[in-house]
């Protein structure tokens, strides 16, 4: 077997979760990982197709996966005994800020003459302040679209190493100089890469590691797949790290990138050629314009698809555009985010819909046949109070009964957490738009995501909820819609027994973890925590 080139390694959120205590938030619920957040970024797929077909062997180990599966697992011995060209980590979320950072640090520790390189949104945003403070970092690849910045950087790695000239690259020189090549990669199509199903499945078997390229824990057992429609957004979410701004302002993006339409289509045929799962397609295909979802669409009814499509809107899309969905897929779902049943909410966030407009693409949907229909809701928003998180959830009520008996109208809702993400308007201009941020840094950030309880991870309170009141509201809502849905038979019994103990377990777990941070003394909080947590 030839000698690999790159392995791109993702990390847990937090690198000693088997070992060290602390109460998880809820997050999680609405994403197919568990509280490590182990599945891995849909960028590992097409970095790894694109280098393997310019000529380089790229290996995908989701570490955090391994970890999970087996609590033995010694990263350590087995990192050791990997020897590849560069090792590669994400930090795209900064969820994962305090894995990465000591997943790189035990990397170069094993490996001090082999270079590390981060990439993703967060990194790029940090990409000066990672390698000022992290030696153990040797280089940053920024913006959303690396693949060819990476293919120069290894081929420069193995051959003359001459860095200079590298699109996107934050590096030391041999002066420990930190130098920053401009950020002049930024495609304005995105054709030339591709989300490969059947490249991961062989990389599964030439390495022998299908835990190493498991998505998330239950994969094999829901195996979700998905394409992208584009990088970049149009719109402008306050806390979004990956609005139409933000892009703009640490990823150099003017305008979004799209996929073309027929290779959009093709990704799908060759997922449902080989997995009988079901396929999110990542972003609003009408996001492009209305021409451009309506020739996907007309490609995708060239071929008859068992597959479930699930469609991302970030607005409603009017009937005649969703009978065009009905008529080209046998099995279509949509999800969508109004985040708040209160349109003022909603408008401060920034999507700028009402209900009448949400509730017409609902009933429509349903009468032309949608699988399912999922409504993602959030607290922790601009004007949001406790009382409004919990009127959401009398929301979802009304909308349950009013769609009777239509039993695939699946409302969720979560925190934003843990983290305003970086880049984001709110983060960088947090009183004008009603938040308070308590840490900006990424070693704050770091250690923040060391504390005993996700209430004390919040990197922010609002003008109208303090830390207690998002936790508790998410808690009480998360409680309130459990019960919702094991009443309408949207969950069964057992499951909702078990979400209602979990939801209570967890309250009293943060009362006490509140209790015992009120301690003055920090040696006797650290011991009370420790016995708390045995």
């Amino acid at each position: 077997m030839a000698p690999v080139d790159l392995i791109l390694l993702h990390p847990p959120t937090l690198y000693d979760f088997r070992k060290r205590r602390g109460l998880y938030g809820p997050i999680s619920d609405v994403v197919p990982s568990t509280p490590v957040f182990e599945m891995y970024p849909i960028g590992f797929a097409s970095l790894s197709e694109y280098l393997e077909r310019h000529g380089l062997k790229v290996r995908i180990v989701n570490v955090a996966m391994k970890m999970l599966k087996d609590r033995g697992f010694d990263v350590s011995a087995f990192l050791a005994k990997q020897k590849p060209r560069a090792f590669g980590l994400d930090l795209h979320w900064m969820a994962h800020v305090q894995g990465a950072l000591a997943l790189a640090e035990v990397v170069k520790g094993l490996h001090p003459r082999i270079p590390v390189i981060l990439g993703g949104l967060s990194a790029t945003y940090y990409h000066e302040e990672i390698l000022r403070e992290y030696p153990f970092v040797d280089f940053v690849l920024r913006g959303d679209s690396t693949e060819k910045p990476l293919v120069r950087l290894i081929q420069e790695i193995k051959g003359n190493k001459r860095f200079q000239d590298i699109p996107n690259l934050t590096w030391r020189d041999g002066q420990n100089t930190i130098r920053v090549n401009p950020l002049s990669h930024v495609p304005d199509y995105l054709d030339e890469i591709a989300i490969d199903y059947r490249h991961i499945m062989k990389k599964v078997v030439r390495y022998r590691d299908p835990v190493g390229y498991q998505p998330f824990v239950n994969w094999y057992n829901y195996p979700v797949t998905a394409v992208f429609t584009c990088r970049g957004c149009n719109y402008n979410c306050k806390t979004c790290g990956g609005s139409a701004n933000t892009f703009r302002s640490i990823a150099h993006r003017k305008k979004t990138a799209f996929r073309d339409p027929a290779l959009l289509a093709r990704d799908i045929f060759h997922i449902a050629e080989h997995l009988n799962a079901p396929v999110m397609v990542i972003g609003d295909i009408f996001q492009g314009g209305e021409d451009y979802g309506l020739t996907f669409l007309q490609e995708l009814k060239k071929r008859t698809i068992p597959n479930h499509i699930a469609f991302e809107f970030f607005m409603p899309p009017r009937r005649a555009l969703l009978e065009k969905i009905a008529e080209s897929v046998t099995n279509f779902n949509i999800e969508i985010s109004p985040e708040s049943h209160d349109e003022e909410v909603r408008r401060a966030f920034g999507r700028l819909y009402d209900n009448q407009a949400l509730e017409r693409m609902i009933g429509d949907a349903v009468d032309l046949g949608c699988k399912r229909i999922d409504l993602f809701f959030m607290t922790g928003l601009p004007k949001q109070t406790y009382q409004s998180v919990l009127e959401t959830v009398d929301y979802c009520h009304d909308l349950i009964e009013r769609f009777q008996p239509y039993d695939k109208l699946l409302p969720f809702i979560s925190p934003l957490a843990p983290f305003l993400d970086p880049g984001s308007a709110a983060f960088e201009e947090p009183e004008r738009y009603g938040y308070r941020l308590l840490f900006k840094g990424i070693e704050q950030h770091r250690q923040a995501l060391l504390a005993p309880s996700w209430k004390y991870i919040l990197n922010y309170e609002t003008q109208w909820m303090d830390r207690d009141a998002i936790v508790y509201s998410t808690y009480e809502a998360g409680k309130r819609l459990n019960r919702l849905k094991a009443r309408y038979g949207l969950i069964d019994p057992k499951t909702a027994d078990a979400v209602e103990a979990r939801i209570e377990g967890a309250v009293r777990i943060m009362k006490e973890i509140d209790r015992i941070m009120s301690v003055p003394d920090e040696g006797e909080r650290e011991r009370l925590l420790d016995r708390f947590f045995e």
